[in-house]
């Protein structure tokens, strides 16, 4: 065996110094146990041998075979035809972890490997095995544009032939027909070099074809195929297709009017990541989601130096600016935080491109979605970037915002002269999408620019003049006296019709490539303060200086006629605000501690609200919030309120002595529900909002402002899923057991039997200390045992067993009665399910014979053809939720009890007179199968003598008769009280162990 190790042939290369990961391990002990089985064996007993091993470990098997056939041609068909014998699942198996290895380490193939693989994915189409066009669309990630090398030009060529040899097969997958024509159109432009030319002519004749006979399919490329069809529009044959669609749509299909219904809708966002493959997929995202800013020039010397190498390389960056502005949209989160913005990485793209070919097509992937935006149906993520590129480079690159601004201008008469009016108002609703989602605060600075050159400037304006206007119009204010300061000299940028640029040299104290995220936000101050007018700009400098609550305050007492406009405001604010350090507190605040918080600006602003001044002061404070939540770049001022709220309620109680004045101290929640209100949101959606953000804030604040929200907001929040389950995922074991304390006071009631049995189900899927932190509080609250029963049935002891165990825990403290059994008793019968065993058999310690009434009720009553005449009982999977058990459920739990009662050797629930005579008549209404099943259980009706109970008492004959109801159908006898059962010893309450 151990030989055979040292020789199992290799998938992946790997130098000297790696060591095999799990994979590689795992595909070789597959292949070794695979090897082990039909090695020296005939034909017949391999086989046999296979069948054998694969029914107790399918997968492995598979494995061991898939590599075999990876790795060995020469046994490859024989192999290949003993797995489609074996398979059991049609290949799913094989497919799933072919797709796997392919999309993890594809790069790392042998030669023979790849080859393989390639004919594998041949074989498999011509068997028509299902799924296998799922890993000819991760295949194909691998057939990389901007790659000239033998290795993807060999993948390239092999699938297109693949294709050519089985186009029937292709015809019946249209989103794997889609995924080729995007591909190998992509592919074509690279392949413009002599020693490739009959490759391409072979591309272009599949493409078109497939364009041709499926155009009803290739519609839903959307706008990126018109893009990749103009790079390629010089080739005849796409040349022809062109004046088709512009000049005989109808031929191409009846659905199709004209182009612009291709360039008004939104190329999917798994045809952008396709152009990508997953390594480089890896690493942009990784960049973009990891690295932060100023620490991020050696990730990209990487990856220049991995992928963007070679001449060829320069035509991939058209293909990454799509995905990253298309596929990668950072949350809120990240966008605040100092990650390397997808700006930087854009305009690192950009600055860094050679080709003067490659820059233009650089720039139109960048500004692709510009062009025909609608805000109904397009994305402010996909046009985000483009802005912020020209707005942050004006500062340390202005040639590169000069030469975007520039394009922009150019492409509204030059992209298709027929829609230019499309193509100006796509950019006009981009330009009106950016300012009223506050990407940036204002386009005056931009377009009116003094390191613009002055040619540009008046292009600009002229083309923009909307987003130019003096005085108040939708872009800000026009900065005073701009047309005196000093233009450019003659380094500045020049353009001309053929885009030839060069490359400005850049004095090195204004590169922002190295700076903190930080820094580069504090450059922009002149821009906030000329928003403002002119006497609170003093006031807004020392803000931005101090950052104070008293430099904040000074600030808004100064507010007087002209007022500021809210967005000016939520700019300047947003600004101080983002580079503060995050609310902290302990977990028993001290008033000191508590006023060190309120030194942040934003409390200054919640002042004016608290002190109810002047109504057009505190409209203007609520219309800057509603500006800053807009933009979401203070995601902390709901809570901030909260917590201001709390510190002022605190300090009212401290001030007054009288007890009773100060339990009449109110929390101001008017405040903070008339926030809610500007905001247009509901008080609950605002609560959750605020309450997620201060989880990633701080825990305590959360904790510490739980019994007021609650408190005040009760009938908005008590049972409320989300924002539960935002506290249980955020508390430690400590904030717990603080929680359960105050409920205990009396100071907390988080829940209502209202819709209880929906929160309760919704838990199940948390984890364990989630349902563990929500069962301690319930158990606190002292809900009932009637409040849970409705999803004890539900219960798995496999999924659910954190809800399972507190549920158990909490019949312990309970007596029997009928309901609760028959929620038991509902549960499905499973050898490993102890729940209803464990429940039974500790009742019966104390109340054998009340246990005993119960189960011969449920027994006799639900039994199934207890009247001969009785029509059919509908089946199991009509029964209604709230339906009794069935006669087999109830046998089935019995016979799990008889078994542990075996095993402790006292049977005396069973002989109980109750018991007895309803097992009795159970086994004289039962078919021959569940006598057969349920014999031993049904052996025990004909014991003739009754023994000791279970607690050493005689039971009389006569002491406890079976309810009268036992023998009848009617089916609410189960609701019946049992008839005076004789009273079980008192057991003292157990005590909760919750706190």
């Amino acid at each position: 065996m151990e030989q055979m190790k040292v020789n199992s042939p290799k998938l992946f290369v790997c130098t000297a110094i790696e060591n095999k990961d799990e994979i590689e391990e795992r595909y070789e002990k597959a292949y070794i146990n695979f090897q082990s089985l039909v090695a020296d064996c005939s034909e017949k007993e391999a086989h046999d041998a296979l069948n054998n091993a694969v029914c107790k470990n399918h997968e492995d098997i598979s494995l061991g075979m898939l590599m075999s056939i990876l790795t060995e041609p020469q046994n490859s068909t024989k192999c290949y035809r003993d797995l489609t014998l074996i398979t059991r699942d049609g290949f799913t198996c094989v497919l799933n972890n072919l797709s796997n290895l392919i999309l993890e380490r594809y790069l790392k193939f042998h030669d023979t490997t790849r080859n393989q693989l390639l004919w594998l994915v041949k074989e498999m189409i011509r068997n028509s095995v299902s799924g296998v066009d799922s890993v000819c669309w991760n295949l194909m990630r691998y057939a990389s544009g901007g790659d000239i090398t033998p290795k993807n030009i060999f993948l390239v060529e092999s699938l297109l032939d693949i294709y050519i040899d089985n186009k029937s097969w292709l015809d019946k997958y249209p989103v794997l027909i889609c995924m080729v024509v995007y591909t190998y159109l992509r592919l074509i432009e690279d392949h413009n070099v002599p020693h490739l030319m009959t490759l391409r002519q072979k591309e272009v004749n599949f493409v078109i074809s497939l364009i041709r006979e499926h155009f009803d399919e290739i519609l839903s490329l959307g706008r990126d195929l018109v893009r990749l069809l103009q790079n390629v529009a010089r080739i005849p044959e796409f040349n022809q297709l062109w004046q088709d669609i512009l000049l005989n749509p109808k031929t191409l299909s009846s659905t199709f009017t004209n182009v612009l219904q291709l360039l008004q809708t939104r190329t999917s966002r798994r045809y952008l990541q396709s152009r990508l493959t997953p390594d480089m997929e890896r690493k942009l995202v990784f960049l973009t989601s990891q690295v932060r800013f100023g620490h991020h020039k050696k990730y990209q010397e990487w990856f220049q130096r991995q992928y963007l190498a070679t001449p060829e390389s320069q035509s991939l960056r058209s293909d990454m600016i799509r995905f990253i502005v298309g596929v990668i949209h950072p949350t809120n989160e990240l966008l605040c935080s100092d990650i390397i913005p997808r700006w930087a990485v854009i305009g690192w793209l950009l600055t860094t491109c050679t080709s003067n070919v490659a820059a233009s097509n650089a720039k139109l992937a960048l500004f692709y979605d510009w062009l025909f935006y609608d805000p109904e149906k397009d994305n402010i993520m996909n046009i985000e970037p483009a802005i912020l590129v020209m707005h942050h480079s004006m500062r340390s690159h202005p040639a590169v915002t000069a030469t975007l601004l520039d394009f922009l201008c150019r492409i509204i008469p030059n992209f298709y002269p027929s829609f230019s009016d499309k193509v100006r108002q796509g950019i006009f609703n981009s330009l009106q999408q950016i300012i009223e989602k506050r990407v940036l605060p204002n386009l005056q600075p931009l377009f009116d620019s003094p390191k613009l050159d002055r040619e540009l400037r008046t292009t600009v304006r002229d083309t923009f003049k909307e987003f130019c206007s003096n005085g108040e119009g939708v872009s800000g204010l026009r900065e005073e006296g701009i047309e005196d300061l000093p233009r450019g000299g003659p380094d500045e940028p020049a353009f001309s019709d053929d885009e030839d640029e060069t490359t400005p040299i850049i004095a090195e104290d204004t590169d922002d490539d190295d700076l903190p995220l930080s820094e580069v936000r504090a450059r922009e101050r002149p821009e906030l303060a000329a928003a403002l007018p002119t006497a609170l700009r003093p006031f807004a400098e020392t803000l931005l200086d101090e950052r104070t609550a008293a430099a904040a305050t000074a600030l808004l007492n100064a507010c007087t006629p002209p007022m500021p406009t809210p967005i000016a405001l939520a700019d300047l604010f947003a600004a101080v605000l983002q580079d503060l350090p995050p609310l902290k507190i302990s977990a028993n605040p001290t008033p000191s501690e508590l006023d060190l918080n309120l030194s942040s600006p934003i409390f200054s602003m919640f002042e004016l609200l608290f002190a109810n001044s002047n109504d057009s002061k505190r409209k203007l404070i609520l219309e800057t919030f509603k500006e800053i939540h807009a933009q979401n770049s203070v995601p902390s001022v709901g809570f901030s309120l909260l917590f201001y709220l709390k510190i002022c309620y605190e300090k009212d109680r401290r001030v007054e002595r009288d007890p009773a004045k100060k339990r009449n101290v109110k929390f101001k929640m008017d405040i903070y529900k008339t926030y809610c209100s500007n905001l247009e949101l509901k008080i609950v959606e605002c609560l959750v909002n605020d309450f997620e953000k201060c989880q990633e804030c701080d825990s305590n604040i959360l904790v510490w402002l739980i019994s007021d929200v609650y408190r005040e907001f009760k009938d908005q929040v008590q049972n409320h899923i989300k924002l539960l389950h935002i506290i249980v995922s955020t508390i430690d074991a400590g904030q717990l057991q603080r929680l359960v304390c105050l409920t205990l006071q009396g100071n907390l009631m988080m829940f209502k039997t209202d819709d209880f049995t929906t929160m309760l189900t919704t838990s199940l899927n948390w984890e364990t200390f989630e349902q563990y932190c929500l069962w301690q509080l319930l158990t606190a609250h002292e809900i009932s045992v009637e409040d849970v029963l409705p999803i004890i049935p539900k219960l798995s002891y496999r999924e659910h067993a954190e809800a399972l165990t507190s549920v158990l825990l909490m019949l312990k403290q309970e007596k029997p009665s009928q309901e609760v059994v028959r929620q038991m008793f509902c549960r499905t019968v499973d050898d490993e399910d102890t729940f209803v065993v464990s429940t039974v058999m500790y009742w019966c310690q104390d109340y054998e014979e009340k246990v005993a009434d119960l189960l011969a009720v449920l027994l006799s009553t639900r039994y199934p053809g207890t009247s001969p005449n009785k029509r059919k009982r509908p089946g199991k999977h009509t029964i209604p939720p709230n339906a009794p058990p069935s006669a087999e459920l109830v046998l089935g739990h019995l016979e799990q009890i008889r078994i542990c009662c075996v095993e402790q050797d006292d049977m005396s629930i069973f002989k109980t007179e109750c018991l007895q005579k309803a097992l009795q008549h159970s086994q004289s209404n039962s078919n021959d199968n569940l006598k057969r099943q349920y014999m031993d259980l049904f052996s025990l009706a004909w014991e003739d003598e009754l023994p000791m109970l279970r607690r050493a008492r005689k039971m009389a004959s006569n002491s406890m008769p079976l309810n009268q109801n036992l023998h009848s159908s009617n089916e609410d006898s189960e609701e019946e009280e049992i008839v005076k059962p004789k009273q079980a010893k008192r057991r003292k309450k157990a005590i909760s162990d919750s706190d």
